[in-house]
């Protein structure tokens, strides 16, 4: 089907150990578009990137990738499906350079971004290259270097946690453009973020989550007639 969706989540149910964090979470994500998951804290947006990557102790329900079944694959096999998964704590390794964290992930398949497309987005990175250890960068160079990381692989969905935590406002600003370069190069990103007024300037489409739950869904040309909902959801 031409017009299927590129991710489609139904009923997506997940556990750690003993606690029933996500209840019933279904979304879709369309090739080419950046939806965003808003919500408080421990609404459950994490746990459903981490269950989409099969990396919670439990999960029920569907996770078709590209028409594909993926509820029951290890997370190596969702990763070589084509979805990538940029952590909020971004997994820099201390014991590495910039260079060398840069060239751990495989590629997986075709239509990864070369280093010269990578350097161009991150122009940083490329000064750092082989003179830092990737845990002595800013805070912003780590996240760069982070979502470069994975832009390297061939993944066509970017799940992306919380990428402007901790950031100062010029290095958001930059995460946000480098967001609109990978979705004009052809990306998909589903983004979960707790900075609305961020999440506003880069999103197509949104998904509330509360209590583990979907509470609402909107497209980006609706946002103003639901700023009264958010703010409740949200207090922003």
């Amino acid at each position: 089907m031409p017009d299927a969706p590129l991710l489609a989540v139904e009923n997506l149910q997940a556990w750690y150990g003993e606690s029933h964090i996500l209840h019933g979470v279904t979304l879709d994500v369309r090739a080419g578009e950046v939806v965003t998951l808003l919500g408080r804290n421990g609404a459950g947006k994490t746990t459903t990137l981490k269950s989409i990557m099969g990396i919670v102790g439990s999960r029920t329900g569907s996770v078709r990738f590209e028409g594909r079944e993926l509820i029951d694959s290890p997370p190596y096999a969702i990763a070589r499906a084509g979805i990538a998964f940029c952590p909020e704590e971004r997994g820099i390794f201390a014991s590495l350079n910039v260079e060398e964290n840069l060239l751990l992930p495989p590629q997986i398949r075709p239509g990864g971004l070369g280093m010269d497309k990578i350097f161009a987005l991150f122009p940083n990175l490329k000064e750092r290259l082989g003179s830092s250890q990737g845990t002595k960068l800013s805070g912003g160079e780590q996240q760069m270097l982070a979502i470069a990381r994975i832009l390297r692989t061939g993944a066509k969905l970017l799940l992306l946690d919380e990428p402007t935590e901790g950031l100062a406002p010029v290095i958001i600003q930059q995460i946000g453009r480098t967001i609109h370069a990978l979705k004009d190069q052809g990306f998909t990103i589903l983004l979960v973020e707790q900075n609305f007024r961020f999440a506003s300037t880069v999103a197509d489409r949104y998904y509330v989550m509360e209590h583990g739950r979907m509470a609402e869904s909107f497209a980006s040309s609706e946002l103003e007639a639901n700023l009264g909902k958010l703010h409740d959801y949200l207090g922003v």
